[in-house]
């Protein structure tokens, strides 16, 4: 995880809102694939459409300016949308990055062991 941060969004939304919901995220995708510094990006959802995990990974100069600049032009409709119920965030995160995830209640975790290949 050295130099990457990883995150997990654990979101609910209501089933009714889901099409909505998935034609925001194909833009909020579209602009995100543009980033240099974003490695994964990838949502999932449940069988019944009432839980979203967003699986990201970004270089660590790469989060801030994702939210500030590509996420930025949908997070009020995002987030009339869903409801985020968890964060956990991986890695070495500076002040700069928990100031701008801080509000969302993440839980910070540090790789002590282990690699990747």
């Amino acid at each position: 995880m050295q130099g990457e941060i990883y995150s997990v969004y654990f979101l609910a939304i209501e089933p009714s809102n889901f099409p909505k919901f998935q034609s925001l995220i194909a833009k909020v995708v579209a602009a995100t694939s543009k980033e240099q510094d974003t490695l994964a990006y990838e949502y999932a959802v449940s069988d019944d459409q009432s839980r979203v995990h967003i699986i990201e990974r970004y270089r660590t100069a790469g989060l801030v300016p994702h939210v500030e600049q590509t996420f930025a032009p949908f997070a009020e409709e995002f987030l009339s949308l869903v409801t985020i119920e968890k964060l956990f965030v991986y890695g070495e995160t500076t002040p700069e990055i928990r100031a701008k995830l801080d509000g969302f209640g993440p839980v910070y975790m540090r790789s002590f062991d282990g690699f990747s290949r």
